[in-house]
């Protein structure tokens, strides 16, 4: 009986190596695959796949029940970045040395320091406590921007908006995978969303990876975070996306109070302790990350990284904080309510920094259509 044994322990111990062996080399194998399919040169100019427009109106339909969903007894709530930290007044300074190379659209002119809103908040479609994990975003709108605005019934706005999350990718590569995740999502399915069906060949399994490093613990505070465009935009001539960095060299030294992380805004308070009550002002570098086309740096597919070392991220301007008093019910309400001065799009701006790709194109429809219906429910309330 004893033999027995033993040989059964020597027969799982074989078959467990073999198991680990095929599991590296399926590994090995899917690693090279990748990096065979995600290398080499790529488009600098937008490709627009067929049946983009009706996957689009479909996305919209899913949009405006997620926003149904998620009302709340007296006003409809955004489909995303629901929940604020707050909306705080900024000084966008581009930098005095700027090189000649960069100085495109707003940041045309060195040394330029521009008036603007800044919007932090949680990612998702529904208020939630703050420590539960989730991406972090901040809405940067500057304004009295001079020039022709990218969309035609918009030239009251003098706006440029940058919007960005706190992740440098996004969970899905395109419209037709933006349709499938949503509509899961808003079926409640979460699991379909990266599962749809049982054929492998059909999952998504990097980008259920991507999504739940997205969803990351709370900072400390919003200003100690990074934010990313995500997806491109000219640049001038070029194509581009965007970081915004904590810069705390260039602000006075501040070390901030441990928050209660139970409260569900802490957040909110964590930024309103620096701002208001010790008045100290947080500072950020914005940086751009210009294509290089011959490098895989693709416009069409959010869901990839461009990497920095085969294009640096460059920066073109300060931003800064001052301290202030933003944490009041009125200023509360009115950053919430997406009034006409808080409504953040990235495609209010110019055309020198116009958004690209399937993910912009997307936004831009789905942005007028969900806020058209926001807008026009709480008129009604």
């Amino acid at each position: 009986m004893s033999r027995l044994w033993v040989r059964l322990g020597a027969f799982l111990g074989k078959s467990l190596q073999c198991l680990l062996g095929l599991g590296l080399l399926g590994w090995a194998l899917a690693t090279a695959w990748f990096a065979w399919q995600h290398s080499g040169p790529v488009s600098a100019d937008e490709l627009i796949p067929d049946g983009e427009v009706a996957m689009t109106q479909e996305i919209i339909q899913t949009a405006v029940r997620i926003v149904d969903q998620h009302r709340e007894s007296t006003r409809y709530l955004r489909d995303a970045h629901a929940k604020a930290h707050g909306c705080v007044k900024a000084d966008v300074q581009v930098l005095p040395d700027l090189a000649s190379e960069l100085r495109q659209g707003v940041f045309s002119e060195p040394g330029k320091t521009w008036q603007a809103t800044v919007r932090l908040s949680n990612g998702n479609a529904y208020p939630q406590f703050d420590s539960i994990r989730d991406a972090r975003g901040m809405a940067i709108k500057l304004m009295d921007v001079p020039g022709k605005q990218l969309l035609d019934d918009q030239q009251s706005r003098h706006e440029q908006d940058f919007v960005m999350f706190s992740h440098p990718n996004f969970f899905v590569s395109d419209v037709a995978e933006y349709r499938q995740n949503v509509a899961a999502q808003a079926d409640g399915k979460t699991f379909k969303a990266f599962f749809p069906g049982w054929d492998p060949r059909t999952w998504q399994v990097r980008h259920l990876f991507v999504a739940l490093a997205t969803l990351s613990p709370a900072p400390q505070s919003p200003t100690q975070t990074t934010y990313f465009s995500v997806s491109p935009y000219k640049f001038g001539e070029a194509n581009a996306k965007f970081r915004v960095a904590p810069d705390p060299d260039s602000c006075p030294t501040y070390a901030l109070p441990a928050q209660n992380q139970k409260l569900p805004n802490f957040l909110r308070a964590a930024l309103n302790q620096q701002l208001s009550t010790d008045r100290v002002p947080a500072c950020f570098v914005l940086q751009i990350q210009r294509q290089d086309p011959r490098k895989y740096m693709p416009i069409e597919d959010t869901s990839i990284e461009w990497q920095e070392n085969d294009a640096p991220f460059q920066t073109v301007a300060r931003i800064k904080l001052p301290a202030q008093d933003f944490d009041t019910p009125a200023l509360n309400l009115q950053c919430d309510n997406q009034s006409f001065n808080q409504s953040f799009n990235p495609w209010f701006g110019l055309e020198a920094h116009r958004p690209i790709g399937g993910i912009n194109r997307l936004r831009k429809a789905v942005y007028e259509a969900v806020s058209d219906y926001r807008h026009s429910r709480n008129a009604e309330q």
